[in-house]
């Protein structure tokens, strides 16, 4: 990551979107001076790469130690000659339509991983085992999806890089749970992709996993009782927000004043008062 120009610390985010898979989604899915989100930024590699292709980026993390160190990759950024704006904010999710109300219906993509969090919401992976806090990503996406959702301009993307993650030893199924939030939330599913990790050497594939990885599958192994292969891929799941004529034509029209309707009038308050007077 140093050699990336990252902060040496940044490492420590296990849960990082890797900047190429990063730096591929923001130049695919947006034109230079559009603005990304990363609701959950960690370390800040989302906000790194938009600001080094021209784009203007936003982050909110709830724990000040990736809060300090997304700051300092960004201004690590800002000193290499990236001119764009940036806002880095020690804030959740929920909190974002009330910090971020000016940016309604302005973010062109919202950019993000899931996290593993636990009951208090503060994200407890350190390259530790995923197995007691990997339950939990249902809720967090939800809040994601619903929380950010209105930030969204019409025509808008929203990419989630979802990495494997194992639960007593089983694989858990993120993704689909993830698609069916986004769903729900009213954004429509485009593309559902596989960002590959390991070196590919002619048609094997070459992980470069750490011991505490290596380790962590030991573990589940000796759990079920059979073989367990390192994951060496994100799932990347890719929606769009409807435009406005497409949003426009599946609500229902508003209903016309009642005297549109050719419906009279209820008679008010003081009408009546005058009645029961007279």
């Amino acid at each position: 990551m140093a050699a990336g120009g990252y902060l040496s610390g940044t490492a420590r985010d296990a849960f990082r979107i890797p900047p190429a898979v990063a730096r591929h989604a923001i130049s695919l899915y947006t034109g230079p001076g559009d603005t990304v989100l990363d609701p959950d930024c960690g370390s800040g590699t989302v906000l790194v790469e938009a600001l080094r292709t021209g784009r203007h980026a936003v982050g909110l993390t709830e724990q000040q130690r990736w809060w300090a160190v997304a700051r300092a990759n960004v201004s690590a950024a800002k000193h290499e000659g990236a001119l764009t704006d940036d806002m880095v904010l020690n804030s959740t999710p929920e909190q974002a339509p009330a910090q971020l109300a000016g940016m309604a219906g302005r973010v062109d993509m919202i950019l993000t991983t899931l996290r593993p969090h636990d009951h208090d919401g503060s994200s407890q992976h350190d390259g530790r085992d995923d197995t007691e806090v990997g339950c939990r990503s249902g809720i967090h996406v939800r809040a994601l999806m619903t929380q950010c959702r209105p930030l969204l301009r019409p025509g808008g993307h929203v990419v989630i890089a979802v990495r494997s993650r194992r639960h007593h030893g089983y694989l858990l199924n993120l993704s689909d749970e993830a698609l069916a939030v986004g769903r729900a939330a009213g954004l429509v599913p485009t593309a559902r992709c596989v960002a590959l990790l390991a070196e590919l050497r002619g048609d094997r594939l070459i992980a470069h996993a750490s011991l505490a990885q290596r380790r962590a599958a030991a573990r589940h192994q000796r759990a079920i009782g059979y073989p367990v292969a390192l994951t060496v891929h994100h799932e990347v799941l890719v929606f769009r927000a409807p435009q406005a004529a497409a949003l426009r034509a599946v609500l229902p029209p508003p209903r016309p004043p009642l005297t549109e309707r050719g419906e009279a009038p209820q008679p008010g308050r003081s009408e009546l008062l005058r009645e029961e007077a007279a």
